[in-house]
C-alpha cells in the first residue's frame, strides 16, 4: 500500500525546489562577491595604441570602458549601464552600447546618447603615461 503525499511534504518540497534554483541562479558566479578581482591603483589597463581613436574598450574585469574621443585624449567611464545595471556590450559609432535595452552613452563624457538610460555613466580616473594606461 502507497501512502499519498500530505499537502506539507508537497509544500515543502516546492519551497526547498525554489529555493535551490534562486541560489543557483544568482550564488556562485557573481562578479559583485568578495572573490572578484578589484580594479586597483597603478594597474595598466592598456597600451594607447590599443584604444581605437573614436571607438574604446571595454575592460570586463576591471569593469571599465576606456576611450578615445580624438587622438591622444582618453576617457574612461564604468562599464555598468546606469538603466538597468547590465554591463556594456560595445563601443562604436561613437557611443558606448547597452545591448540589454538599447541605451547608448557618449565616448565623449559618458553622457546619455539613447534612451532608456536617463543618468551618465559614471567616470573613472585613470592616468596617461607614455603609450601606458594605469588606472589613477
Amino acid at each position: 500500500m502507497t501512502q499519498d503525499p500530505t499537502r506539507r511534504s508537497i509544500l515543502l518540497a516546492t519551497g526547498a525546489a525554489a529555493l535551490a534554483v534562486g541560489c543557483s541562479e544568482y550564488g556562485g558566479d557573481d562578479d559583485s562577491g568578495s572573490s572578484s578581482v578589484a580594479a586597483s591603483a597603478g594597474q595598466e589597463l592598456a597600451k594607447t595604441g590599443d584604444i581605437p581613436v573614436g571607438g574604446g574598450t571595454i575592460f570586463k574585469d576591471e569593469k571599465i570602458v576606456v576611450t578615445q574621443p580624438t587622438k591622444g585624449e582618453f576617457k574612461a567611464f564604468s562599464n555598468i549601464c546606469t538603466h538597468q545595471q547590465c554591463p556594456v556590450a560595445n563601443v562604436s559609432d561613437g557611443t558606448i552600447n547597452c545591448t540589454c535595452h538599447g541605451s547608448k552613452f557618449k565616448i565623449t563624457d559618458g553622457s546619455v546618447a539613447n534612451p532608456p538610460a536617463t543618468k551618465p555613466l559614471a567616470e573613472k580616473q585613470i592616468k596617461v603615461t607614455g603609450d601606458s594606461i594605469t588606472l589613477a
